[in-house]
């Protein structure tokens, strides 16, 4: 009976401890691997992802991620057929005995959709085998390097296959599992050694070899996984793919950037995910030096802005004024033959929002201009640029609609041009005190100076989870496509674009409401357009916040725990 409320005991605790990510906990931990390097014939178990792909005999390599899902080379499998082909796993030899092999058949291959075998990018693709596999020490999965790794030149890796020893010369009988070390090759220089041969290498590829050559991939090894160790783990940072014969000098072996891909293999593989890991790599990157004829500049980083501040916005203000110059620093004046059509705002380093009514009549981009920085319609704006529209694009939904207008270069920043933060995840509670601005037409007194609107926000009764209501105030034609935004957390966020008074987008609902439609509406178009949204600046006491949280849950977790085990030892008693 004692040992039976032991087990109760053991099993409640059991039970309270946090769950993990079962993939995360197994990937790239073989426990035979224990050297830090090796021979040319690898120990049984010390690369327990690799897999052997066969259609009578072995053509290709490549590496178990989950228990039922490998990944290899697009070029092995373009087809994408799956009829006859088996899958090896613990396979230490081609030829002879092979004591801990498992083998199942290929149920689906996904090849990456964008793969191009002209010119080899994006060579890549999914395995998904008939039935699941279970971990051993010959058989595991290996992790995955994550979208935001980073691999310098140096940095050491491994590769493994069961491929040729050198140019045409295959592996001797048994044919066992060979290894090989290499450095990893930045993309500048592996650009530079590839260009006299008419190759491309793109940011979807990763190179490594040697400067004198002699240590390479080769084929038969394709498909199979490049490998290195950080802290305790392996993680796969290549595919073999492709290079210019085997082991030549200032020729690279090219693999299949996985880091690349993250988003596309979660795209594919909805439950029990594969183990992403940030690899990240220490000192500086050699590779930003590297220059050869044809080579792309070094990209200039992009800087890292924070959305909805506002300098001159720092006063609470009770009734509609005319704005200062620095209060409302992401308005945009639409423009059409040198005349304000409409309002707009710059929501990212080179996009502005609007609605799509200010386009019904001209929608092509080459008639629009926008500027910001602007106060005045009429007088001067010392701090206001122009740019022009490269392009216009609609949200096509049913009923309302908005406009982005991507600039033809991006403004520089400073107190009177700034980002406004989207509120697409955002909610606006009853009470909130929100404010549009806009040059409506007679508005602004004889310089027309940009105008504010001070409203709340009030109950939207029956109306969609998409609405937006306030106390109501008058937009004229001009403030078309201006916004409607409320201050979270010391950011302006854009809950809405407004309409002209005649469009459907802005109706009344009572005298003293007004309903909008919200930009949660349109996130999946914004997101299209725009990508990751600008971030808002994070207040100075969040990490306090976030911290003293963490505590008391901890605190709550381990006192709970220890509640339940008093109580528990009363079994005893």
């Amino acid at each position: 009976m004692a040992s039976c409320r032991l087990i109760c005991v053991l099993t409640l605790l059991t039970l309270l401890s946090p769950e993990s990510e079962s993939q995360i906990s197994d990937c790239g931990q073989p426990p035979l691997n224990t050297r830090i390097v090796g021979g040319q014939e690898a120990p049984a178990g010390s690369w327990p992802w690799q897999v052997s792909l066969q259609q009578s005999a072995h053509f290709c390599g490549g590496s178990l991620i989950n228990n039922l899902w490998v990944l290899t080379a697009a070029h092995c499998v373009p087809s994408g057929n799956p009829a006859g082909l088996t899958v090896f796993l613990g396979l230490q030899s081609l030829q002879g005995s092979n004591p801990n092999k498992v083998s199942r058949t290929v149920a689906q291959i996904i090849v990456h959709p964008d793969y191009n075998s002209v010119t080899s990018n994006n060579d890549i693709a999914l395995l998904k085998l008939s039935s699941s596999v279970s971990f051993t020490s010959y058989i595991s999965p290996v992790c995955l390097a994550a979208s935001d790794s980073s691999f310098y030149s140096g940095v050491n890796s491994w590769v493994t296959g069961w491929g040729n020893v050198g140019e045409g010369v295959g592996l001797p009988s048994p044919q066992t599992l060979m290894e090989v070390e290499v450095p990893v090759v930045g993309n500048r220089l592996c650009y530079c050694d590839y260009s006299s041969e008419g190759i491309t290498i793109t940011d979807n590829m990763i190179c490594a070899g040697l400067t004198e050559g002699g240590k390479d991939s080769c084929q038969g090894d394709s498909g199979g996984p490049m490998v290195s160790k950080q802290g305790g783990r392996w993680i796969q940072a290549g595919v073999v793919s492709f290079g210019v014969g085997c082991a030549r000098p200032n020729i690279p072996g090219v693999y299949t950037r996985v880091s690349q891909y993250q988003n596309w293999v979660n795209s594919q593989i909805t439950s029990n995910q594969p183990g992403f890991i940030t690899f990240t790599s220490t000192g500086t990157n050699s590779d930003l030096s590297v220059s050869c004829t044809g080579l792309p500049p070094i990209p200039t980083p992009t800087p890292t802005v924070s959305c909805g501040q506002a300098a001159g916005n720092s006063r609470v203000l009770n009734s509609n004024s005319v704005a200062s110059a620095d209060e409302w620093p992401w308005m945009a004046s639409l423009q059409k033959n040198g005349q304000h059509v409409c309002g707009g705002t710059l929501v990212a380093l080179d996009f502005v929002l609007s609605n799509a009514d200010c386009f019904s009549s001209s929608p092509n981009a080459s008639d629009w201009t926008v500027i910001l920085g602007r106060l005045k319609q009429n007088g001067s704006n010392p701090f206001e640029v122009t740019l022009k529209v490269t392009n216009i694009t609609l949200s096509n939904l049913t009923g309302s609609n908005i406009a982005v207008l991507q600039l033809s270069a991006r403004p520089p920043l400073n107190n009177y041009i700034q980002p406004i933060c989207l509120g697409t995840e955002r909610t606006f509670p009853e009470g909130s005190t929100c404010w549009a601005a806009g040059w409506s037409s007679g508005g602004g007194g004889e310089e027309q100076v940009l105008q504010e609107f001070q409203t709340s926000v009030v109950n939207c009764g029956n109306a969609s989870a998409d609405s937006i209501c306030t106390e109501q105030f008058t937009p004229e034609q001009g403030d078309s496509g201006s916004p409607l935004m409320c201050q979270q957390d010391r950011s302006w966020f854009q809950a809405a674009v407004l309409s002209g008074p005649s469009s459907s987008s802005r109706r009344k609902r009572q005298t003293a409401e007004m309903l909008f439609d919200k930009l949660t509406r349109y996130q999946d178009f914004l997101t299209r357009m725009l990508g990751t949204f600008l971030s808002p600046e994070v207040p100075a006491n969040t990490t306090t916040t976030t911290s003293s949280s963490t505590q008391t849950h901890c605190t709550f977790f381990v006192c709970f725990n220890l509640l339940i085990i008093a109580l528990s030892l009363q079994l005893f008693s």
